[in-house]
């Protein structure tokens, strides 16, 4: 591959930077293109070492080597040069280099040599006035994590879910920052996990609101029923939720059961309420989606029934219609001999035969439901 032919590729820090500690940086490939990189501080007993100047990814990895510590990367969607360089200083797996850069990948945990990468789907709900045949309901994201000894990157993608905030937090807890790179990797599945019971309280809205809207009476105590495009939509959500939440139990397990070199033995055993969290989630979401299957079928079975009920009026009025069409048609046959056809009264006759008739159908089909 192109990227891992070209590790010798290098980033050069930005003329300005958000603040002190934090780094910007222009590539050496395309000098008028940001970099992803949008964050890059070394971490020393729970504290961030404050620089004089925004450091490297090279330049912070030769600090903590020296000093001690661990540092904490963070980029947003780089491109193959951009990352080139800083899988080459920390030595990545291509493979792991690879799904980092291209994305849509299922969540999971996979070891190589000494760094553990991990993938989580991020999921956020978008609000919406009224939920349509076209609404997006939730918007998905990644975020892939290399974790080593005296190392944490953090790869991002998608327009949301950023983890300035998060970061922020941590700093601000010396103590548990000061467990060194599992601290944060935990942290972020946490904070991911968090923001799908989040979803799945939003969604739970929505298809209450569906739901009611199916089985609640209309006009002559009928269900009024729903839009099946607007079910169907709802469902193909809930699905890419499912997708997300579902892939990312077991590497939860996995992190909570079994011992790791990586992972701090204090922090192991927080994972076990990540993964609490993820089984319940997932729970919800499977409940979700057997519900909405549920009420799209009643949703169909309710429109095929209002249509037997439009095709039996349908076929009311013309069995009352056919009668005086009947004999309309016998008596434009323009025969002499007709019964009372020469009567006074006998065009009065035919039509009171004819409306009675027809009243008399009327009242029986009336009688029986069909009108």
């Amino acid at each position: 591959m192109s990227m891992i032919r070209d590790l010798r590729a290098v980033v050069r820090p930005s003329r300005t930077a958000a603040r002190k500690g934090e780094c910007t940086y222009d590539t050496a490939h395309s000098p008028a293109t940001p970099s992803a990189v949008v964050d890059c501080a070394v971490y020393r007993d729970g504290a961030r070492v404050e620089t004089e100047r925004p450091l490297t990814p090279q330049e912070a990895m030769r600090l903590v080597r020296r000093d001690g510590g661990f540092v904490w990367i963070g980029l947003h969607e780089p491109t193959e040069a951009e990352f080139a360089g800083i899988a080459g200083e920390f030595g990545l797996h291509p493979l792991a280099v690879e799904d980092a850069v291209t994305a849509h990948q299922r969540p999971k945990l996979e070891r190589y040599d000494d760094t553990l990468f991990t993938v989580f789907k991020t999921i956020h709900y978008l609000d919406h006035d009224k939920l349509t045949a076209n609404s997006e309901i939730v918007e998905t994201g990644e975020v892939m994590c290399f974790t080593g000894r005296d190392f944490f990157i953090t790869v991002r993608h998608g327009g949301k879910g950023s983890l300035r905030a998060l970061r922020h937090r941590l700093q601000e807890d010396p103590e548990l920052l000061a467990k060194g790179p599992s601290a944060v990797l935990h942290a972020i599945a946490d904070h991911v996990v968090d923001g799908y019971m989040a979803v799945a309280d939003a969604l739970q809205g929505d298809i209450d609101e569906v739901e009611t809207e199916v089985f609640s009476p209309g006009r002559g105590g009928t269900p009024r029923g729903a839009d099946a495009g607007r079910i169907y939509q709802l469902k193909r959500e809930v699905l890419a939720f499912k997708r997300a939440v579902s892939p990312l139990l077991r590497p939860m397990q996995l992190l909570s059961e079994r011992p790791m070199r990586l992972i701090d033995p204090d922090i192991q055993k927080y994972f076990r309420d990540v993964a609490d969290h993820v089984a319940r989630v997932q729970e919800q979401v499977t409940g979700f989606d057997e519900l909405l299957n549920s009420i799209l079928q009643a949703s169909l079975a309710q429109a095929s029934v209002a249509q037997n009920e439009d095709m039996r009026k349908i076929t009311s009025w013309a069995a009352i219609i056919a009668v005086p069409t009947m004999v309309c048609g016998v008596y434009g046959m323009n025969f002499d001999h007709m019964p009372e056809l020469h009567w006074k009264y006998g065009y009065p006759l035919i039509v009171a035969i004819m409306a009675g008739i027809c009243l008399g159908i009327h009242r029986a089909l009336k009688r029986n439901g069909w009108l």
